[in-house]
């Protein structure tokens, strides 16, 4: 057994008990979901000012609350779809809290470049998770694409906890919006596949309608 997998086990056991013992407490998932924005919030504070460090641990914190929300949820036989709901309404107010601590520390430290940056990068943030759920209207499913966001929440904690932020923002900028960009070439293709695909059914039945009047 190597040392990753050994760490994945023992990871899996102890987030494992969690689950067990915030079932048996009866909370609701929903509550955890909200600690979670909280926890996002103090750490998007201490980025606004600068403990780049303490915001990179509160950030691993609140992703225990993120990881264990849904695993509390099917445990208890409590999984609505209002809580899948809310949970992707709040991870999105946890993305932008974090942006925004950012986007006050680049600013307090003027620093008009890197404010842009944070900018560009909460708008990726953002437009990924809405391209796939506008896609996801038209076509079955929208999941293509690098930077979803545990990949991003990773990359913050890495900026975070080795004072690499800059560098960090550069490459959600770029993968975040390549992203985007690949989502509507493929919704484009599976959309065109689709329409296609019913164009030549009604083709055919209209076919199969003449030939049997006939």
């Amino acid at each position: 057994m190597t040392y990753t997998r050994a760490i994945g086990i023992t990871a899996d056991r102890i987030i494992t008990l969690i689950v067990r013992g915030l079932a048996l407490s009866k909370i609701n998932p929903n509550v955890l979901t909200f600690f979670g924005l909280v926890i996002n919030m103090v750490a998007a504070t201490f980025l606004a000012v600068g403990s780049f460090r303490t915001a990179g641990f509160i950030i691993i914190f609140a992703g225990l609350f993120d990881m264990v929300d849904g695993r509390v949820a099917r445990e208890t036989n409590r999984v609505t779809r209002f809580g899948a709901f809310f949970d992707s309404v709040l991870d999105r107010y946890s993305d932008v809290a974090l942006l925004v601590g950012l986007l006050v520390y680049y600013g307090t430290i003027n620093r008009p470049s890197y404010v842009v940056l944070t900018a560009i990068v909460m708008a990726a943030s953002v437009m990924i998770s809405y391209t796939r759920t506008r896609a996801e209207n038209i076509i079955p499913t929208c999941k293509v694409g690098f930077l979803e966001r545990p990949e991003r929440v990773v990359l913050l904690i890495i900026g975070a906890l080795f004072d690499r932020m800059a560098p960090v923002l550069w490459v959600i900028a770029v993968l975040g919006n390549l992203t985007v960009a690949h989502r509507m070439v493929f919704t484009y293709q599976e959309a065109k596949r689709l329409e296609d695909a019913q164009l030549r059914a009604r083709t055919v039945a209209a076919r199969s309608g003449k030939s049997t009047g006939g």
